[in-house]
């Protein structure tokens, strides 16, 4: 049986960014811009993936100030973190099925 994969994470932009915040250590956030330009995203395409792994729960983000200075900060959540782990065990189930010799041969 083929795994499924999460098709919120499996979007090749969505996939970057959930690999990237799940680098940082746990509880740790970045800043808006400092991802976008770890990414090279452009800040549009990165708000509306942004938006889409918020909406599924994923990433946290969190909009203050520094000083008188907007500042945008996003976490990958606990249910973020176990929705990549379970997505990387997927793909690493799917590599390990089709790189296994067919039966037979």
């Amino acid at each position: 049986m083929t795994p499924e994969l999460d098709p919120v994470i499996h979007a090749q932009a969505r996939l970057r960014v959930v690999v990237t915040l799940n680098a940082l250590p746990e509880g740790d956030q970045i800043t808006f811009p400092g991802l976008k330009d770890l990414l090279g995203m452009t800040a549009g395409n990165l708000s509306v993936h942004l938006g889409k792994l918020e909406e599924a729960g994923y990433v946290e983000i969190v909009k203050t100030h520094r000083g008188r200075t907007p500042a945008t900060y996003v976490a990958l959540t606990r249910r973020g973190r176990l929705a990549f782990e379970e997505y990387t065990a997927a793909i690493r189930t799917l590599l390990d099925t089709t790189s296994a010799p067919p039966s037979g041969a």
